[in-house]
């Protein structure tokens, strides 16, 4: 129950951590600003903004870090239990398999060919 509320927070955070890199500005778009381009309008003040919007931001990095440190916590205790249940090990798990001679089927023994007879004539001895 908690790993699956921590997946769904994790979740909510990534978008939102994508949504507001999105938001923000460039640092080449403060050269219009700089000029007084209409930054009295905004709601957060003149700089307000960005430091607000910076701010978020850094607090949303730091919830992913902490539910994918979670997520890392829960999987280790899974990989845990399934080795105290006395399951092998998938990756050292060895299949038998026959030998690749066995699967072509037995032909007779031909009598070695001399080079120097062509094939159609038979030797004497």
């Amino acid at each position: 129950m908690l790993e699956t509320v921590i997946i769904v927070v994790h979740l909510l955070v990534a978008l939102g951590l994508v949504a507001l890199v999105l938001l923000q500005q460039g640092k080449g778009a403060d050269a219009g600003a700089s000029f007084g381009a209409g930054a009295s309008g905004t709601v957060f003040g003149s700089q307000g903004s960005a430091t607000f919007l910076s701010r978020f931001t850094a607090t949303l990095a730091a919830v992913f870090f902490a539910t994918s440190l979670g997520l890392a916590f829960f999987a280790k205790d899974k990989a845990d239990m399934l080795k105290t249940d006395g399951l092998p090990d998938p990756a050292v798990l060895e299949v038998p398999s026959k030998p690749a001679a066995e699967d072509v089927p037995v032909l007779e023994v031909q009598k070695p060919a001399s080079s120097d007879v062509p094939a159609g004539v038979e030797q004497k001895q």
